[in-house]
């Protein structure tokens, strides 16, 4: 009878680490590389990530460092209604792995700060990120998907020096 329970228990642990590691694997992040002016798809969203050049602002809004702006193309392609597209999305990172949030600013008409997008409608904006910028250095994209967007997908874009 004490066999039959040792039995028992090592079957419950099996079974919880085989749940567990199914679980891990469904919501591991999976990271997709790309470079810039290519298409990249996070959830249902398609990009296309441009590198536009640096700047130093405006009268209104001066970076700490240089400003690095980058083109953003999106069309959603998903079933819903519409689904939003923000700044908060965008990250660039360093050679040093360093990640810097995006700036608004309304340094022109197309600078992102909330976007809706509607299927199959692409638009197409600008953000800009305060960064110690290099001409000789490597900087990288990161794009995370909206919570609602309900994807693991996160799509990582080299812009300069690939």
């Amino acid at each position: 009878m004490a066999g039959l329970g040792v039995v028992i228990v090592i079957g419950a642990i099996i079974a919880s680490m085989s749940a567990a590691m199914y679980m891990y694997t469904q919501y591991q992040t999976n990271f997709i590389e790309t470079n810039a002016g290519e298409l990249v798809t996070v959830g249902p969203v398609e990009y296309v990530i441009t590198f536009e050049g640096t700047h130093e602002g405006d009268k209104d809004t001066q970076p700490e460092n240089t400003f690095v702006m980058i083109g953003i193309a999106a069309k959603y392609t998903g079933d819903e209604e519409r689904t939003l597209l923000s700044g908060g999305q965008f990250y660039i990172v360093d050679e040093r792995e360093q990640k810097h949030e995006a700036v608004y600013g309304e340094f022109s008409s197309k600078d992102l700060l909330l976007e809706w997008l509607e299927p199959n409608k692409p638009v197409e904006k600008t953000t800009q990120f305060d960064i110690p910028f290099d001409e000789e250095k490597s900087y990288k994209i990161i794009i995370r998907p909206q919570k609602e967007q309900s994807t693991v997908d996160t799509a990582v874009v080299c812009i300069t020096n690939c």
